[in-house]
């Protein structure tokens, strides 16, 4: 290939990404910028441990350490881990409930988007005079009074991806309530697209309580009003209350995704149907509903009184018992089955009993008396990421492997991946089983050094050598996407010999998903076909046309109007050039939006004989 038609074709390429509303290369767009945030925040994580790896160390400056666990915690919650599991329900959701398409195409692009802006700003920061530096919670009144515009970044970063993360969230319910394929009825849908169901509607109702948050906190910074400055008689408990209605409900918006994600996993490679399916949907709903219950067992030191920290220990420790349903029902379902031990079944092992000690632990802390003892200690921080790293991120490293061949046409290198599981296994519990042990000893959270001959020093060193076990389990897992994409065999249609309709579609999936919508007879609906018929489903329509939207570049020219507004917020007191950055901004989005109103784009069809000539 010429230089020149390489350049054409890049170009293309960029233009395609830039202006797509196709949910595939939408979730795309969201795993790959979730990946390239994550190891930004994973390296921030190896630089907390390198100055935690002896007492005293003075690797970096009190100032930049605050920066840093500001930034690894915001990083690794709003943009990595849940842009990777928004990416995933995108791509994968629409084709497991036999959709060609969400139901807003257009604010799937501009959803992405403004999350894409949101992280950008955010790391701006690094190069502004500072990050921000008051913890990932961001308490009040320590962000009311941290100097420069760091906090400033973080208000306006999270304002940007939350309404991005909004938009998917009533997108992806829209979706399933009214876009299911012929057949597929709600108890007929794979346990992901439940789990993305009801992850959205914890989004649906979480997210305008920080959205309010960051609005007040927006005004106390930038326009000098006094909602959480006591001094001027506001009340700083209420960013407490305000965060953790959202905050821990965001906590299930990510395991739930993961949830669905084993769910898929387990029944594939167990060669069995999910055990107990109805327990594990009304399962979920029973978390996400005790979810927002239990948000004031992060407070129980501030004085809430013995009646409300009796209600939320024992909400706490309730959550535990659907919980345990989905656990029991995972082991249930391998009972039995012809188990193949492959690489997304072993991060599907490996979360179980990680998982479990996060959630025995998380029992601990809902202890209301204990907890006094717990709190702001690293016993916090060892619950908190087996949680999230033994959940979540298990989950979307076997995602990753499992769903790889449908996204990029490609299996990763099985033995590589098995490698990179044992690196960063065995690194996540050398990383984070010690911590339990440094909180109950009582070394606290969030501090730049500790103290000699305080018996800290071993159990930090472990900590710290487990950090790069784990970052050598992401450089392999780096390796072997580059190595399958330079070396690897197209990969089969169905190469895990799947159950449901996502593994009926061609490779490289079309950009209209089914040339026919599929009939569902029932759960499994491709393993019924594969039991009952010729393993090819059933199309439930004739061919005929089908149509799709445009393409559009108005998405990315709305988000950028509101991340230049943004930056004039941010700057808007330091004199008039803020100002004008707001005005400009402003009207350029709200200029785009109008011109997406008007517009007279009502999409275009593939015809039949286009859809023919594919096939021939």
């Amino acid at each position: 290939m010429s230089t020149a038609t390489q350049k054409r074709s890049f170009s293309a390429a960029l233009w395609d990404y830039l202006t797509t509303v196709d949910h595939k290369k939408v979730g795309i767009l969201y795993m790959a910028f979730g990946a390239f945030f994550f190891i930004l925040g994973g390296l921030e994580a190896l630089i907390i441990r390198i100055q935690l790896v002896k007492p005293e160390n003075d690797f970096i400056s009190a100032g930049f350490y605050n920066e840093m666990i500001t930034m690894h915690g915001t990083t690794m919650i709003f943009f990595a881990a849940m842009p990777i599991l928004i990416g995933l329900m995108n791509y994968i959701m629409p084709l497991q409930i036999g959709a060609r398409d969400v139901a807003f195409p257009f604010l799937n692009g501009l959803g992405v988007w403004l999350f894409i802006m949101g992280g950008l700003l955010m790391n701006v920061s690094w190069f502004t005079g500072g990050a921000p530096d008051a913890g990932w919670t961001n308490y009040a009144p320590l962000s009311l009074q941290s100097p420069g515009h760091g906090i400033n970044y973080y208000v306006m970063g999270l304002q940007l991806s939350g309404a991005g993360t909004l938009m998917s969230g009533i997108n992806f319910i829209v979706t399933i309530v009214l876009m299911r394929g012929p057949g597929m009825t709600y108890m007929r849908m794979p346990l992901f697209s439940w789990t993305t169901l009801v992850a959205s509607i914890l989004i649906l109702f979480a997210f305008p309580a920080f959205t309010i948050a960051l609005f007040l906190m927006q005004f106390d910074r930038m326009f000098g009003s006094a909602f959480f400055d006591i001094a001027l008689g506001g009340n700083s408990i209420i960013w407490q209350h305000l965060f953790w209605i959202f905050g821990h409900p965001e906590v299930y918006i990510l395991i739930l995704p993961a949830f669905g994600i084993f769910s898929e996993i387990f029944p594939t490679f167990s060669k069995k149907r999910l055990f107990g399916y109805t327990a594990m949907v009304f399962a979920t709903f029973l978390i996400a509903f005790l979810g927002f219950m239990v948000w004031a067992h992060h407070m129980f030191t501030v004085g809430l009184g013995p009646v409300a920290n009796a209600i939320f220990a024992i909400g706490t420790m309730a959550i535990a018992v659907p919980t345990g349903i989905k656990i029991f029902n995972w082991l249930l379902t391998m009972w039995g089955g012809s188990v193949a031990i492959t690489t997304p079944m072993l991060y599907a092992l490996g979360f179980i009993p990680s998982f479990t000690i996060g959630g025995m632990t998380g029992v601990m802390l809902g202890a209301t008396v204990a907890d006094f003892q717990y709190h702001d200690t690293y016993f916090v921080i060892a619950h908190f990421h087996y949680v999230i790293v033994g959940g979540v991120v298990f989950g979307i490293l076997a995602a990753m492997h499992y769903w790889w061949p449908l996204m990029f046409n490609r299996v990763l290198n099985d033995k590589l991946g098995k490698l990179e599981f044992w690196l960063f296994f065995i690194g996540f519990h050398l990383t984070f089983f010690i911590q339990h042990f440094l909180g109950l000893m009582g070394m606290p959270r969030r501090y730049w050094v500790f103290l000699e001959n305080q018996g800290l020093d071993l159990g930090n060193a472990i900590s710290t050598v487990g950090a790069f076990f784990m970052a050598a389990g992401v450089i392999v897992f780096l390796y072997n996407v580059v190595y399958s994409y330079v070396k690897g065999e197209a990969a089969p249609q169905d190469p895990w010999d799947g159950r449901t309709l996502e593994w009926t579609v061609p490779t490289p999936v079309p950009f209209y998903n089914f040339k026919q919508l599929p009939l569902t007879r029932g759960l499994d609906p491709l393993w019924i076909e594969k039991m009952e018929g010729d393993g090819k489903m059933k199309p439930a329509e004739p061919l005929a046309d089908i149509h799709m939207p445009n393409n559009s570049i108005l998405p990315f020219l709305i988000s950028s109007g509101f991340t230049l507004a943004s930056f004039g917020f941010i700057y808007q007191l330091d004199g008039p050039v803020g100002r004008i950055l707001i005005y400009i901004g402003m009207a350029f989005a709200i200029g785009c939006m109008i011109i997406r109103s008007l517009k007279d784009d009502h999409g275009y069809n593939v015809t039949k004989e286009e859809l023919e000539k594919e096939g021939a």
